[in-house]
């Protein structure tokens, strides 16, 4: 009786710990967020260079989100205009951060859980961004210029040029409720910062 009790316990332990061990391995991959959390929008900020794109498409991977690259929506008059090295300003940004905003309200709207790179630099940016709606989180990926004025100087594959990186920070408003990570990490430890953060 008190073998057959004794094999009721290991096999009830084994179990529980084999539990435990299949939740941890599978909260720490794809599909990181629960079914309720789906419609969720991540939106991935910060001044040109700082790594948005790559973080973006990583954590993507990591939470079984899909990620929209915001610089794709950019109309051809703004890539030509930073292609110059002239700033944007409000008008120029108007339109493209109407499309991006078209993007969230469709994602919550559907229910898709998305992560979008925008730089997102004033508040009223990213006040059209998210609409007031709080599933909608902000991440500010964030350092210091000399840092960004490095990468960009090796960055070859971009239509803004360094130049253009000193009007950035000038207008960049850092957002008070926000997940703030230093891009100085590497992207890997910056997404395993975010999974601990936001899942």
């Amino acid at each position: 009786m008190e073998w057959e009790l004794n094999s009721v316990l290991l096999e009830t332990t084994s179990f529980f710990y084999s539990s435990i061990q299949w939740r941890y391995f599978h909260s720490s991959t794809v599909g990181l967020f629960s079914d309720d959390m789906k419609s969720f929008i991540v939106i991935i900020m910060g001044v040109s260079g700082c790594g948005k794109s790559t973080v973006g498409r990583l954590f993507a991977e990591r939470s079984g989100a899909r990620f929209v690259e915001g610089d794709d929506f950019h109309p051809a008059e703004n890539v030509e205009k930073m292609s110059r090295g002239i700033p944007l300003d409000d008008r120029d940004r108007e339109g493209w951060l109407r499309v991006l905003a078209g993007i969230v309200a469709k994602g919550l709207a559907e229910g898709d859980f998305v992560v979008l790179s925008c730089s997102a630099l004033k508040k009223k940016y990213r006040d059209q961004l998210s609409g007031g709606d709080l599933r909608v989180r902000f991440v500010h990926l964030a350092g210091s210029i000399e840092m960004i004025e490095e990468r960009l100087r090796h960055r070859k594959d971009h239509f803004m040029p360094p130049t253009l990186l000193k009007s950035q920070f000038d207008i960049l408003e850092a957002p008070e409720d926000a997940v703030v990570v230093s891009f100085e990490k590497p992207p890997e430890v910056i997404v395993d910062e975010l999974v601990k953060k936001l899942g």
